[in-house]
């Protein structure tokens, strides 16, 4: 979008937060960045430069605006909607594997050469992996900078400098300010301000509907893994250094998120995975214009627009759940579940009580007596394949999955068929389009509605909601009374 100099000009001018992680404002007379809904007097166009990415903005020397923060504006949705080789190094990025792996990691997952995989970002986003990692790294200083008080050392290393050095400089650079100028000009009284625990703020584009992606979580938690309590949905996390447990509560205009980490280099990784399990960084307006177009779904956008599809913060695990969850119900498929987690899960200390274990990985899993699992024989294999195909990393799942071919590795595996793969495709992978026609909740509603109702002409229906198809199967499924179209009370 940067490139379309006019709609970015028209953004600015009237401050539409829609547009915030889109791109970002240069102001050359100022050498500021800023989000597109800055509350600043806007600069003249002529002194108006649009970059798509931070790192952009900092790699021409810019730094970033101290009243809009565009450092904290919610992420491109393009990384969600798109599945080429810069989306997926994007999703990597974020998720931490250039500081842990370094760019030859990042281009051997993505199954490119490190020079190809520079060209490309450098083409699209103005910055290569290593100034993308770095604008991350800077986010991370500081958060940790203003909630927490921790030492600048530990807080550099932390957010994955190498150096208090390069954590300075970097600061300055980024911020116009030193470490100890921002923490002097952070808020005083932060409940977060505990070493290991974090109370933050994620951002999202409006409108958000937090009914059914809310309460498709606490629907389906697995006890000792999940919970809802006091309006907030907990669980524990897998994290690259160590463990985690998250608390996310659903506000008006922002996610309150509070993380307690076992290690705090796993910072970036754990908000990365937040926001995509409630798929924040989405485009709400572009995705229900599109679905308004069919007269028969526009009552239902219009109803309770800004529906989000409630992802997972693992996507093995999900996969594993998918299973586990064919041909029956889901509170029985949250007892198999909760088996698992309690024979073979990690156990976890939880401050707050009610958390127990993570969910066990695949490797853990792949040891199960097929016996000892009250299943039919055929989902028994299933089980099986699936825990010994993800440990020996035969069947990869991440946020680097290419998706066509991970649904045709997947299709080839025994008991998995089109509904197991799209639903692990929608709400693992992440493919905005993947489509359920088959879904019995699905016809029901269509027949309701006066959609199609067989999967063929369903689908055929279905391709004017394309790219966002997963969407309008949120909207579907909330027509139905059950508990995972509502906030529990």
């Amino acid at each position: 979008m940067h490139i379309d100099t006019g709609r970015c000009v028209r953004a600015v001018q009237s401050k539409d937060a829609r547009f915030d992680g889109w791109f970002f404002t240069a102001v050359v007379t100022t050498g500021i960045y800023c989000r597109p809904s800055c509350p600043a007097v806007p600069p003249k166009p002529e002194n108006m430069r649009f970059l798509p990415s931070a790192a952009a903005c900092q790699q021409a020397g810019f730094r970033a605006c101290k009243r809009c923060r565009p450092d904290t504006s919610p992420g491109s949705p393009e990384w969600n909607q798109r599945a080429d080789l810069v989306a997926r190094a994007m999703r990597l990025i974020a998720d931490g594997v250039v500081d842990r792996e370094g760019v030859p990691g990042l281009a051997a997952r993505l199954g490119y050469s490190t020079r190809q995989v520079e060209r490309q970002l450098l083409a699209e986003l103005g910055a290569g992996p290593l100034a993308l990692a770095r604008a991350q790294r800077a986010q991370a200083a500081r958060l940790l900078i203003e909630t927490t008080p921790l030492p600048m050392a530990d807080v550099a290393f932390a957010a994955g400098f190498a150096s208090i050095r390069t954590f300075n400089d970097t600061v300055r650079e980024v911020f116009a300010l030193s470490p100890s100028d921002l923490r002097a000009r952070a808020p005083r009284g932060n409940p977060g301000n505990t070493t290991g625990a974090l109370t933050l703020r994620l951002p999202f584009r409006a409108p958000l509907n937090p009914d059914n992606l809310f309460g498709h979580l606490a629907a389906t938690a697995v006890p000792g893994v999940e919970e809802w309590r006091d309006g907030a949905y907990r669980r524990t996390l897998r994290l690259p250094y160590g463990h985690g447990i998250v608390t996310l509560t659903p506000k008006p205009d922002h996610i309150a998120c509070r993380l307690t980490l076992g290690d705090l280099r796993d910072l970036t990784v754990a908000i990365s995975r937040c926001r995509r399990m409630l798929d924040l960084d989405a485009d709400p307006v572009a995705i229900d214009d599109q679905l308004r177009t069919d007269p028969l779904l526009a009552p239902l956008v219009d109803k309770a627009p800004g529906r989000r599809v409630p992802r997972t913060v693992d996507e093995a695990e999900f996969a594993v759940r998918a299973v586990l969850g064919q041909q029956v119900s889901t509170a029985a498929a949250r007892t198999h579940a909760a088996r698992l987690v309690t024979a073979h899960g990690e156990p976890v200390d939880d401050p707050e009580g009610g958390l127990t274990h993570l969910f066990p990985a695949p490797e853990a899993l792949a040891s199960v007596d097929p016996e000892s699992l009250a299943m039919p024989r055929t989902r028994r294999t299933t089980f099986t394949t699936l825990v010994r195909q993800l440990a020996d990393g035969d069947v990869r799942l991440g946020p680097d999955s290419d998706w066509p071919a991970t649904r045709a590795r997947l299709l080839d595996l025994p008991g998995f068929g089109p509904w197991t793969v799209d639903v692990i495709a929608m709400r693992a992978l992440g493919d905005p389009d993947a489509f359920l026609p088959t879904d019995l909740g699905i016809r029901r509603a269509a027949q309701e509605l006066g959609l199609p109702s067989t999967p063929a002409a369903l689908t055929a229906r279905a391709a004017a909601w394309r790219p966002w198809r997963a969407y309008a199967v949120q909207y579907l499924w909330a027509t139905d009374s059950h508990p995972i179209n509502f906030l529990p009370v």
